[in-house]
């Protein structure tokens, strides 16, 4: 069993940034993939950012390309979330997830084997 635990939430101005940590417990968090993922008021969770095993390899929805980054830190068993460039629109709550299977497939949230709680962002115009 993983425990998943996002920190770093909280109210920025447009234009911002903001950096979120995902602490995950156990000693296999660096064989799984992770993915961030958020879902804002009245609408569906949406993917957000992947990462590999090694985090040699990352993925972002078209919105946050060149705005986000995603990271780990492997020896820290956390994964980062950096976050650019703030809109409105990124208002949500973020959550971290695990993949056990390392399947390839950041996008779909059925992916995922474990989640973490979220914590809220929001960014104000």
């Amino acid at each position: 069993q993983v425990q998943l635990v996002e920190s770093g939430g909280g109210l920025v101005q447009a234009g911002g940034s903001m950096r979120l940590s995902c602490a995950a417990s156990g000693r296999t968090f660096s064989t799984y993939a992770m993915g961030w993922f958020r879902q804002a008021p009245g609408k569906e969770r949406e993917f957000v950012a992947g990462i590999n095993w090694s985090g040699s390899s990352t993925y972002y929805v078209d919105s946050v390309k060149g705005r986000f980054t995603i990271s780990r830190d492997n020896a820290k068993n956390t994964v980062y979330l950096q976050m650019n460039s703030l809109k409105p629109e990124d208002t949500a709550v973020y959550y971290c997830a695990a993949d056990r299977q390392n399947s390839g497939t950041y996008y779909y949230a059925l992916t995922y084997d474990y989640w973490g709680q979220g914590t809220q962002v929001t960014v104000s115009s």
